[in-house]
């Protein structure tokens, strides 16, 4: 049987692009936001009851039983992916690295909460009025609880579609990679700690039981499932089956799962978007701000510090997306289904795709700027490491 470096794709192999559900996803998310106003007005109930199916702590509604097994297939086939062996090829380009881990946990949380704070609480704040209850019998202002869903976005670096945008900008795979597990791992440490600190200062409660148990759930227990199991049925039935059979199988399930979400929340959501249409509109602009800053960001320093081209476009792409998964699942968790905070996580999904595609285009449009023998010539040695089959 093969191990899980024994087969690589041929250099020759043709690349392949997004999947139907990749490439339309804005226009999946769009018809989800419609489902879901339309189910809440004709069966409002029906929404409210699946998210009363909860694990209760301490008398609270902590884990919705529904969202947790949807969010649980959401972020399993992105687990199943990753191979931590490759981590220790890190060592071989550490640059590209640093680069990314320093733009992803020291910079791009706080450009984050910083451009969310100025747009939604300052430029936006007279078109946000209101408040809300939250699920722990809180009430806050409607405009915090948008920027608390910003700075979880803001804290959960893509590990997911980023295969693919790195893919399409014909960058090294394998850095990529490496990044995915990296960061798979470094959240487990890094997002409650940071998520933590930043919604105290933006004046939210913080329920710090729900957000330990939120990343068990969303991440620790899908990295591990994802890990075993990988290992069982590569060992079992071959790398090959793994990634022709058992991936082509699973490669829909994630975002079947999140668009069974959203129309879920926007069921709950359906009357703030009736009443105040140009809310998602207030959202987006500073998400949409903050994904070309941080990759105008990365992809500069990685320029300036000689990189090839095949490291500085997967670095700033990494950069510049968001785990919207992790996301919605811990916003929903901390504050509820029907939050504010849940609302602007799916924000960052219904511009993420669209903005992703505008900035491999630029990196493809750009390769010229970088020279093709940068100082990090040795990390081409994986570049040839196959992501998807």
């Amino acid at each position: 049987m093969g191990s899980d470096t024994d087969i690589q794709t041929p250099p020759e192999e043709p690349r392949k692009g997004l999947n139907i559900f990749e490439k339309y996803l804005t226009i999946w998310v769009l018809l989800c936001i419609a489902a879901g106003i339309v189910l809440g007005m004709v069966a409002p109930g029906v929404a409210e009851s699946l998210d009363g199916m909860a694990i209760y702590v301490n008398g609270a509604p902590v884990v919705s039983i529904p969202i947790a097994i949807a969010l649980f297939f959401m972020m399993y086939p992105i687990m199943v992916k990753i191979d931590f062996a490759e981590v220790v090829r890190a060592g071989k380009s550490p640059k590209p690295v640093a680069l990314t881990l320093i733009v992803n946990w020291a910079i791009k949380p706080f450009t984050m909460f910083a451009i969310a704070t100025f747009f939604l609480s300052y430029v936006f704040r007279d078109m946000i009025p209101g408040t809300e209850i939250l699920k722990d019998g809180s009430e806050v202002e409607l405009f915090r609880s948008y920027i608390s869903g910003a700075i979880l976005l803001g804290i959960a670096p893509c590990t997911a579609m980023v295969l693919m945008w790195g893919y399409l900008a014909k960058g090294n795979q394998g850095h990529t990679l490496i990044m995915v597990a990296i960061n798979s791992l470094t959240m487990l440490v890094l997002y409650g700690l940071l998520g933590g600190w930043l919604l105290g200062v933006n004046q939210m409660p913080v329920p710090w039981e729900a957000l330990l148990l939120s990343i068990a759930i969303y991440v620790a227990l899908p990295l591990a499932a994802g890990y075993f199991s990988r290992k069982w049925i590569i060992k079992a039935r071959g790398r090959e089956w793994f990634d022709s059979k058992f991936l082509h199988v699973l490669t829909p399930v994630s975002i079947i799962a999140l668009l069974g979400t959203l129309v879920l929340l926007f069921s709950f959501k359906g009357e703030t978007i009736t009443k105040h249409p140009l809310t998602i509109l207030w959202i987006a602009i500073p998400l949409a701000i903050q994904t070309v800053l941080i990759f105008g960001v990365t992809y500069g320093l990685a320029r300036l510090l000689k990189f090839s081209y095949e490291d500085a476009a997967p670095s700033a792409l990494i950069g510049a997306s968001n785990h919207f998964e992790v996301a919605i699942a811990t916003s929903a968790m901390l504050y509820g289904l029907s939050s504010g905070a849940a609302l602007a996580t799916v924000v960052g999904v219904l511009i993420e795709v669209p903005l992703m595609l505008m900035l491999v285009r630029i990196c493809l449009r750009t390769r010229g700027w970088f020279s093709p023998t940068a100082t990090d010539e040795q990390s081409t040695a994986s570049k040839e490491q196959p992501i998807f089959k």
